[in-house]
């Protein structure tokens, strides 16, 4: 795995000032979720990976979180570009609306805290051709 989980150093001063112009969603987030470990986990926020930056990463989590505003009605193909290639790093990301962190944060963190407990679980998952025999 390269060093520093693929941070682009070339994209820092991007990243500062997206972090002094946060969206109020991504305020939000960050205050009453994200921050301060309240998950368990370290969270950085609008921080440089790849070619791109991510709204909150996690390095422990191999986790980023995108707050996607009005723009990405328009940008599908482009996330989901970006969605694959951050992949290939190694990271999973999982995407809000505006509209879902304004209106439901309940529902938001409580999908992020699922989504954490179920990454931290091994999970075996049997073919279906397995599950149904007998032992004798």
């Amino acid at each position: 795995m390269p060093h520093n989980n693929h941070y682009n150093q070339n994209l820092k001063p991007f990243a500062r000032s997206l972090r002094k112009e946060s969206t109020e969603a991504e305020i939000r987030l960050w205050c009453e979720v994200l921050s301060k470990g309240k998950t368990g986990y370290t969270f950085l926020r609008q921080r440089p990976v790849g070619n791109y930056i991510a709204d909150f990463l996690s390095k422990e989590l191999r986790l980023i979180i995108e707050v996607d505003g009005y723009s990405h009605n328009f940008k599908t193909e482009e996330d989901i570009q970006r969605d694959k290639d951050i992949a290939e790093l190694g990271f999973i990301t999982l995407r809000f609306s505006v509209e879902e962190v304004m209106r439901d944060l309940a529902n938001v963190e409580r999908f992020i805290v699922d989504w954490i407990e179920d990454s931290q679980t091994q999970v075996i998952l049997l073919p279906p051709s397995m599950g149904d025999f007998q032992v004798s």
